[in-house]
């Protein structure tokens, strides 16, 4: 039987991001649920109609998630009571400039009003395929730089490939901020875009000469 050794290699590679994604929700609180309801939708459109004129395209624009309840409170001697009536709908934005991000996002905010919320943003890319190969092809390397230490420890060379294994690949997003109560004069905040990774693991055998 021959010998084998089976190593894994991860390595990642990195790029400026050039897609900004951005989760936006509406929230009204109103003593009917008919209100709630109705208010959340006109400020969903009204918000949405302003990320449109700031240059996103209905492609980039995604409607998820979609709740109404009732917003139970305890008097005592009475039990549990409605105190108000509450809509909510998220709103997934692309954004595939980031010159135009921080007024598309003040735009939003405007349109909103106090019933938006900004539930976070993150960067990444449009196309990642570039990224993701310099990922793979350096966690191949260092899966090879790996195997031939392995086998020059044990007195042995590498012969030929036996199996590849491939990993998924992960990108890393740039998380910012978490949830914010836009109940403010908006103005155009900076969005700097930094750098995004891509991260590639694979896993060779090889047999042992």
């Amino acid at each position: 039987m021959k010998r084998t050794i089976t190593v894994t290699g991860t390595a990642s590679a990195k790029a400026v991001p050039d897609l900004v994604t951005l989760t936006l929700g509406v929230e009204t609180r109103r003593e009917t649920a008919g209100q709630a309801y109705d208010d959340a939708g006109k400020a969903a459109v009204a918000v949405a109609a302003s990320l449109r004129e700031a240059g996103v395209t209905d492609v980039d624009l995604r409607t998820s998630g979609l709740n109404l309840r009732a917003d139970l409170v305890w008097v005592e001697g009475q039990g549990q009571k409605v105190a108000a009536y509450v809509a909510s709908t998220n709103l997934q934005v692309g954004i595939r400039s980031h010159a135009d991000a921080p007024a598309a996002i003040a735009a939003a905010v405007a349109a909103g009003g106090d019933d938006i919320r900004i539930n976070g943003i993150e960067q990444g890319f449009a196309d990642s395929t570039l990224v993701t190969t310099q990922a793979q092809e350096a966690a191949w390397q260092d899966a090879l730089a790996r195997a031939e230490q392995y086998a020059s420890l044990a007195s042995a060379r590498l012969g030929q490939v036996k199996s590849i294994t491939q990993e998924p690949v992960h990108g890393a997003p740039i998380p910012l901020g978490g949830m914010v109560r836009a109940s403010f004069s908006a103005e155009a905040l900076p969005v700097e875009a930094g750098e995004s990774s891509v991260t590639a693991s694979v896993t060779v055998e090889w047999e042992l000469l």
